[in-house]
């Protein structure tokens, strides 16, 4: 019997470890252990009236004012509730993880934001953890974030800050098992400073706008959360609000991208929604990215000329067909 009872320790012990060799070496221990989380500062952003008129800019073309109003999916363009700007909703994509969340980000102190403090707007901004120390859902683009510089931080943390305070209590974020414990590996810390971009390279400032704005989330397909190599801005991701689905467009310069484009059209179209006559899916959140310079556009415009040349034709017009890459429904084209 002793026998026994010690051969099924060893096997207990045995299992133990290859379950902990298992988990090391696939997972990791953050989804049971808790996010990567670096221990909040008093510091406190000087509002001026320069960092005021550019957070103004920023909350827009970063998505931080689309993502979190709620918006009239019924009337034309889909336009924000008007007195409810930043006052928090439910993200109403197809196919999330469960009940995702944007928070209420005014000052209401009892329904909003009213409460944080600036260093955690900006660890959840740019570190993905909340002001209550949980992970944020990667939909919001904390991993574009990070490299975001300080000063373009600082402003759209000065900004929201003047927003007045509106009374909207939202449900909390609720997130599918075992998604709500996997996310826990995204958060990283960030501990030095990010400086400003450089300017006077217009392709390397491009990409720095193009980051910032979170364009490849929706425009590089991906499966279960990870982008799909060599598909980068090729587009094809489909996105379902309640005002109807879209698939996102080919932004490379391939022949089945936008090679037509030159500048003046980009800029167009980024400002109006219209390209010629065509009018955009009020999904692709150009009311927002107008907000940014003709200067900004340019660079933008600039660095997707760089972009590799991606074979991907998608077409909104037509019924989707099947991506057999990425396993997903795109508007009607090929892939290759």
């Amino acid at each position: 019997m002793k026998k026994i009872v010690k051969i099924l320790m060893y096997v207990v012990i045995a299992l133990c470890l290859l379950l902990a060799v298992t988990i090391t070496f696939t997972v990791g221990w953050r989804p049971f252990i808790g996010p990567k989380a670096r221990k909040l500062t008093d510091r406190k952003f000087e509002s001026t009236p320069a960092r005021l008129d550019r957070g103004a800019r920023l909350v827009r073309s970063t998505g931080c004012y689309f993502c979190h109003s709620p918006h009239d999916y019924k009337s034309p363009g889909e336009p924000v509730f008007p007195g409810r700007e930043f006052s928090g909703t439910e993200e109403p994509y197809a196919g999330l993880p469960g009940r995702i969340v944007a928070p209420n980000l005014t000052s209401d102190r009892e329904t909003g934001a009213g409460n944080w403090t600036d260093d955690q707007f900006a660890r959840a901004i740019r570190e993905g953890i909340g002001h209550d120390g949980r992970t944020l859902f990667p939909m919001m683009p904390y991993q574009n974030f990070r490299h975001m510089s300080d000063e373009d931080l600082a402003s759209i943390v000065v900004y929201i800050r003047s927003v007045p305070p509106i009374h909207n209590p939202v449900p909390p974020t609720q997130i599918i098992f075992p998604v709500k414990y996997l996310i826990r590996t995204a958060p990283k810390p960030l501990t030095e400073s990010v400086p400003e971009p450089d300017t006077s390279d217009k392709v390397k400032w491009g990409k720095y706008l193009l980051t910032r704005s979170g364009c490849g989330d929706c425009h590089t397909p991906g499966v279960k959360g990870q982008d799909i190599p060599g598909m980068e801005l090729a587009g094809g991701t489909t996105l379902t609000t309640p005002g109807g689905s879209v698939t996102s467009a080919n932004l490379t310069p391939d022949a089945s991208g936008i090679p037509y484009y030159d500048e003046a059209l980009f800029i167009e179209a980024l400002r109006t929604g219209k390209v010629k006559a065509r009018q955009l899916n009020p999904t692709m959140p150009y009311s927002e990215a107008k907000y940014m310079t003709d200067d900004e556009l340019k660079a933008v415009f600039a660095y997707l000329r760089t972009a590799p040349p991606v074979k991907h034709r998608v077409d909104n017009s037509l019924p989707p067909t099947y991506c057999k890459l990425c396993r997903s429904k795109h508007g009607a084209g090929d892939q290759n």
